[in-house]
Formats: structure tokens, C-alpha cells, sequence
């Protein structure tokens, strides 16, 4: 599922709500209303997955944008969406 992910698109179900409040994000997922709050850093994540082509595409830009190799970066984006897959916060599409 992980080699797969970097392919697909990275969308915000319509039941979730994102608002950046001072650099970091609140998201409220609709049907459970629970708010869930990302730092600085996945707030910039969720911004730039959720508006690139691909997953792939957000950590070629993620990359250039942080002091951090290309593989720990990949890994620490993979989890990332994974988290927020399963808590129903984040979808993947076709790319």
C-alpha cells in the first residue's frame, strides 16, 4: 500500500473542515465532531498535499523546503497521510 500511495492524489473528504489559526491547522471532521490540531510543520504538510498533483509531486516540494533527506521525508510523509487516512481526515484518489 505505501510503494502505491506516492502515486495517488491527496484530497480532504468533504466532511472535513480545515482553518489555520496562527500557523498551525484545526481540522473538524463533520460526522464525529472531533477537532483534531496539526503543528506548524503538518499544517504545511496538509496544505501542500492537499493541493499537489500527487503525493509524490508534495514531497518533491516538501523537500526543498525542509533540512531533511529525501528518504526520511517520504517516510515521514507516508505516515503522515496514513494517520490521517485512518482517522477519516484525509482521502486518496487517482493521481
Amino acid at each position: 500500500m505505501i510503494s502505491q500511495l506516492f502515486g495517488r492524489r491527496a484530497g480532504a473528504p468533504q466532511d472535513v473542515l480545515m482553518r489555520e489559526v496562527e500557523g498551525e491547522a484545526v481540522l473538524l471532521h463533520l460526522d464525529s465532531g472531533r477537532y483534531y490540531g496539526l503543528d506548524p510543520v503538518g499544517t504545511r504538510m496538509w496544505v501542500i498535499l492537499t493541493s499537489a498533483a500527487s503525493v509524490e509531486a508534495a514531497c518533491a516540494q516538501l523537500v526543498g523546503e525542509y533540512d531533511v533527506t529525501p528518504a526520511v521525508l517520504r517516510e515521514d510523509v507516508a505516515e503522515f497521510v496514513m494517520q490521517l487516512v485512518e482517522q477519516g481526515l484525509l482521502e486518496l484518489g487517482d493521481a
